[in-house]
């Protein structure tokens, strides 16, 4: 046991990080690697490599991983800024080499091979620019002459049009999203919520008007018998075979054929294998870290961390959903992971840095007290000096 009389940096953290929320997150981290044992096995023997491929790797990802949200959960407010603002320079230079040196997989250029492993710049950028648009906006609620609404309008452009150009539409759409949420959190007008609102309509018919991948899926989704719709279907297939609790650990039949059971549909080999109750359980646990999260956030007196704070457990929270949605065939198909449990080391990394970023910024910190205010009210001006 850690005494409460220690004044270790370990114990400081032990004693002011949520206990529950870094539970929650160490779940989810192990169950990943546990559930890959279930999904990934077939694609491995589809695609001619050891049976264990996939599970080696993601375990491999799993100990940087969890340094990174440990590592991260030990930052100030102020050195989470810090952080979010390096990471997100890196990955925009990234993101514009992608563009260049990346390769093309599944007709986007969202890859890049950095001293052997392939990755994804825009993961990474999502935490980041959450956590920067959260400090922008606080500074000009704090500081008028800061122009923080007009710089979080260019990011989010320049960001947009990076995602858009690999094509990454689905990405484009949960920042857009966030970044929106932000705005509202942070209190604008209802015209101007009218306004976003209108600009994110004609951004989706946009979409769908000049992007042919976006048009193939909404309208298979709309219309089933325009395209192929294997894997969706494949995937209510695997729901309804696991019914409520499911064949077995390694006894589904229907991820044998479901092509990317181990990565966008790992939630339809979880309800095969494990059925409909543990399918409620994952979902409770990303529903109590959003959850929990807000929580934290509506009881911050500190802007940033507020914003912050919900910022990044709304992208969390909605990434979950937009996967679970597209399993669930509840709405068209996009190539967005489940956080900690879809394979991917670039996705298990950037995840770990939203978890380690919310843990940082719900540690509990001492606010000042009346008295404190009344104290320091009271002190001369030659005394502050």
């Amino acid at each position: 046991m850690v005494s409460r009389a220690d004044r270790s940096r370990f114990a400081e953290w032990l004693w002011t990080v949520d206990h529950y929320l870094l539970a929650a997150f160490g779940l989810l981290l192990v169950g990943g690697v546990v559930l890959s044992f279930a999904a990934s096995p077939p694609v491995a023997e589809r695609l001619g490599v050891e049976t264990f491929f996939f599970v080696k790797r993601q375990a491999v990802f799993l100990v940087p991983a969890l340094v990174i949200m440990l590592a991260g959960s030990l930052m100030t407010p102020r050195m989470v800024r810090r952080a979010a603002l390096v990471v997100f320079v890196v990955s925009l230079v990234l993101l514009v080499a992608t563009l260049f040196l990346g390769f093309e997989a599944k007709g986007a250029r969202r890859w890049i091979y950095i001293a052997g492993f392939s990755l994804q710049p825009s993961e990474f950028l999502k935490p980041a620019f959450v956590i920067l648009i959260a400090f922008l906006l606080s500074e000009s609620g704090r500081r008028r002459e800061v122009p923080g609404v007009l710089f979080a309008f260019v990011l989010f452009a320049v960001c947009a049009a990076l995602l858009i150009a690999q094509p990454d539409f689905g990405q484009t759409m949960l920042l857009g999203l966030v970044w929106a949420g932000l705005f509202f959190l942070n209190g604008i007008s209802w015209l101007i919520i009218m306004a976003l609102g209108l600009i994110g309509i004609v951004g989706l018919f946009a979409a769908y008007a000049f992007l042919p991948h976006v048009t193939g899926r909404v309208d298979r989704f709309l219309d089933p018998s325009s395209g192929d719709t294997f894997q969706v279907d494949t995937a209510m297939d695997s729901f309804l075979a696991g019914g409520w609790f499911g064949r077995g650990p390694g006894e589904g039949t229907v991820k044998r054929i479901l092509p990317d059971s181990h990565t966008d549909f790992i939630f339809a080999v979880v309800g095969e294998e494990f059925g409909v109750v543990v399918c409620l359980l994952v979902v409770s646990v990303f529903a109590f870290i959003v959850l929990r999260g807000l929580n934290h956030a509506s009881r911050d007196q500190d802007a940033f961390s507020r914003l912050a704070t919900a910022g990044l457990v709304v992208l969390f929270g909605l990434q979950a959903t937009i996967n679970l949605a597209v399993n669930l065939n509840l709405m068209p198909s996009k190539g967005m992971t489940l956080p900690f449990i879809s394979y991917g080391g670039s996705s298990l990394l950037s995840s770990a840095m939203t978890a380690g970023a919310i843990l940082a910024l719900t540690r509990r910190r001492p606010q000042p007290s009346r008295g404190d205010v009344v104290t320091v009210s009271r002190l001369s001006p030659s005394s502050l000096m």
